[in-house]
Order: structure tokens, then C-alpha cells, then sequence
């Protein structure tokens, strides 16, 4: 995910001639930089040509078969309201583990986004956004069924993400910091975020091997906490 920030509009600043800023879809616009857009009077407009959105195949009606039971192979006219689509027409009750699974995985992407909404850093904001990016793998490939591809976080690959995250010491010239209520909001809110991933790693024990693409990303998580409170992102800006 691309992300655009108040430090880079102001760098490269040009009133456009219409008064309408263009922004790439898929990019995540700060606060600030949406503020700077309205100091100087221009309107922002997302390119919907690329835009992408979540799109679900249509069911083709195939009398009291198109919806079918894809534990049981009953089939159904007509969806039951105590089921959900697992992929495509087969259904399955909206208690299945992997139908938890998924709403699992939906909140803590919906958690790394409020981070990203209230923080302004842009080091910050790009580490948040491939973790977010990385989960949208773990959730599409278990989708999909698709074994997961290869994803970098922060362009590291899993060697070193692992490395930086047990060698705190050598990598950040501290301690591993055990979490205090003094940390302030945003360290506690990575710290739960870590947390809750590795609980979503126990919902995905029999999704497609994708534990260890989890692992990795709360790994990414600590490297993220570790990066703050060691004072990382206030060096970048600064």
C-alpha cells in the first residue's frame, strides 16, 4: 500500500491548474496531508479506474441446487440465513472455523487501519501498511485455497525479520521491552495487535499451512513495537 503524506505533498507541491489533486487508487492519504490539501482550497480525487473493491461471483440459480452444503452436499434454493459462502456457491454454517477464522483476520485489519489513521509518521504509516498487505495474503490465499505466496515486510525477508525480532538488542540497543501501561497508547495498541495475532495463528491450524505466513507477521509486529519505542520513526521524520 502506497501512503501519501503531508512531507511529500509539501516537497513536491504544485497548485494543480483545476484544483483537484489526483491520488492513485489503493494509496492511503494521511490526516495531515488531507488537511494541507484543504488549506490550499484543492479537492482530492481517488482514480477510479484502478480502484480495486472485493467483488463476489454471482450465483447462477440452478433451482434447489444452486446453494450446496459443503459439508453435507444438501442443496439449498435459497440461502440459509444460519449460512455463508465459503467459496463460490458452497456454503457452510457461519460457526465453521474457517468462516471464524476469516472474521478473525478482518479485525485486526480493521485495527492496523486505526493505527494508521492516527499516527502521522510516515515510516510508521509504510511499516503498518505491508503489514496490512500481508494479511490481506494470509486471507486471500485461505479464500482462494491457494497456497500463499512469497511477501516481504519493510523489503526484509523472513531470515531477517526473524532475526530482528529475537536479536532486539543488537538491532535496536535494547532490551526486550516488556509492555508497561508508561508506553504510551499506540506501543500498547502493537502490542495487542501482536497478541491477537498469535491467537488468530491457533483459528488457522487447519487452513492451508498459513501459520507460519501469521508467524511472521506478528514477528513483523514486534519489529514495529521495538521500532517505536526505540525512538525509529522519530529519527526518519527528523
Amino acid at each position: 500500500m502506497k501512503v501519501l503524506t503531508e512531507m511529500e505533498l509539501r516537497a513536491k507541491w504544485k497548485t494543480p491548474e483545476d484544483g483537484v489533486y489526483h491520488v492513485e487508487a489503493g494509496t492511503f492519504v494521511t490526516p495531515m496531508a488531507k488537511d494541507f490539501l484543504r488549506e490550499k482550497g484543492v479537492s482530492m480525487v481517488i482514480d477510479s479506474e484502478e480502484k480495486k473493491s472485493m467483488t463476489r461471483t454471482p450465483v447462477k440459480k440452478q433451482g434447489d441446487h444452486t446453494y450446496i452444503d459443503a459439508e453435507t452436499g444438501e442443496g439449498y434454493r435459497e440461502k440459509p440465513e444460519n449460512m455463508t459462502h465459503l467459496r463460490g456457491n458452497l456454503l457452510v454454517m457461519k460457526t465453521h472455523p474457517r468462516i471464524v477464522f476469516r472474521g478473525k483476520v478482518d479485525t485486526i485489519q480493521a485495527k492496523v487501519l486505526l493505527l494508521m489513521e492516527y499516527r502521522n509518521e510516515a515510516g510508521f504509516y509504510k511499516d503498518l501498511a505491508d503489514i496490512l498487505n500481508g494479511l490481506r495474503e494470509v486471507l486471500g490465499s485461505e479464500v482462494k485455497e491457494e497456497e500463499i505466496r512469497e511477501f516481504y515486510l519493510f523489503g526484509l525477508d523472513e531470515k531477517e525479520i526473524h532475526r530482528m525480532s529475537h536479536q532486539v538488542k543488537e538491532t535496536f540497543g535494547m532490551d526486550h521491552p516488556i509492555p508497561d501501561a508508561s508506553m504510551g497508547k499506540t506501543a500498547l495498541e502493537l502490542n495487542l495487535l501482536r497478541a491477537e495475532i498469535r491467537e488468530v495463528e491457533l483459528a488457522a491450524a487447519n487452513a492451508f499451512g498459513i501459520i507460519k505466513a501469521l508467524n511472521r507477521l506478528s514477528s513483523g509486529v514486534y519489529v514495529v513495537f521495538c521500532r517505536l519505542l526505540s525512538g525509529y520513526y522519530d529519527k526518519m521524520e527528523e
